[in-house]
């Protein structure tokens, strides 16, 4: 939704008074409606993250915020499963040494088999000689912190 006009047009319906801003019973109505179930507290912290100046309501600018903030987590994370499914060949849900080296191999990177089972060791948190998507995602998100060599969070 990159386009202002279909965003503001969005934030509208959520602000049932006109007012310029969407108070917490306006997202409270709204969530609802469209079939919700959050607890009072949930609907605090909803608010709570999205109200920036924590002035009790949520102006254009702080949604605009949010909305880009949320629609780039999401394309990160289709990107992300589309890249563990690239090396999943027969999609049972894991990477093995040898999916990972024939796909290496396609990309015309030359690593010998030996080298693929290092590598799936080397991610491979629960033993089982595979990569799962969340083991793929924990060392996709370690190898973007920079400056960050050994694979820890900082």
């Amino acid at each position: 939704m990159e386009n202002t006009d279909e965003l503001k047009r969005v934030f509208d319906q959520f602000d049932a008074n006109k007012d310029g801003q969407i108070s917490i019973t306006e997202l409270r109505d709204v969530l609802k409606a469209m079939g919700s179930n959050y607890s009072e507290e949930e609907f605090k912290r909803v608010m709570e993250d999205i109200d920036s100046d924590q002035d009790g309501y949520i102006n254009f600018s702080e949604f605009s915020t949010f909305w880009s903030t949320s629609s780039d987590a999401v394309k990160a994370a289709s990107e992300l499963r589309e890249a563990f499914d690239l090396y999943d060949q027969n999609k049972n849900g894991l990477i093995s040494a040898t999916e990972l080296h024939q796909v290496l191999n396609r990309l015309g990177m030359a690593c010998s088999a030996d080298d693929c089972v290092g590598m799936i060791k080397s991610v491979d948190s629960d033993g089982d000689g595979h990569v799962n998507f969340e083991e793929f995602r924990k060392m996709m998100n370690a190898s973007s912190i920079p400056g960050n060599g050994d694979g820890s969070k900082p």
